[in-house]
């Protein structure tokens, strides 16, 4: 994924938000990344990449999403579809 492309398609935040949100607030549990425009409160679906985000500001290496942004929106798309997640009624994506 490139910096811009967005991570939380529920509440439409980026990675460069998140990572620059990490960077700033260093958040010390990756569930208080939910404070950045609420990522992660939504579906669900981004709470593993918004921990990788977290474990790799922790570490300090480099964040890497490594999936490209097509992908990365079709398998939430198939997630949602399949029931795992509801994303919040007024935001569906």
């Amino acid at each position: 994924m490139k910096p811009d492309d967005k991570l939380c398609y529920c509440f439409h935040v980026s990675q460069r938000k998140v990572v620059n949100f990490i960077r700033l607030h260093r958040p010390r549990v990756p569930s208080e990344i939910s404070e950045c425009g609420g990522a992660g409160t939504g579906c669900g679906w981004c709470v593993p990449f918004l921990r990788k985000l977290f474990d790799a500001a922790a570490a300090n290496a480099a964040p890497a999403i490594e999936i490209e942004a097509e992908q990365y929106a079709a398998d939430r798309a198939e997630f949602v579809r399949a029931g795992k997640g509801k994303p919040p009624a007024s935001r569906e994506s």
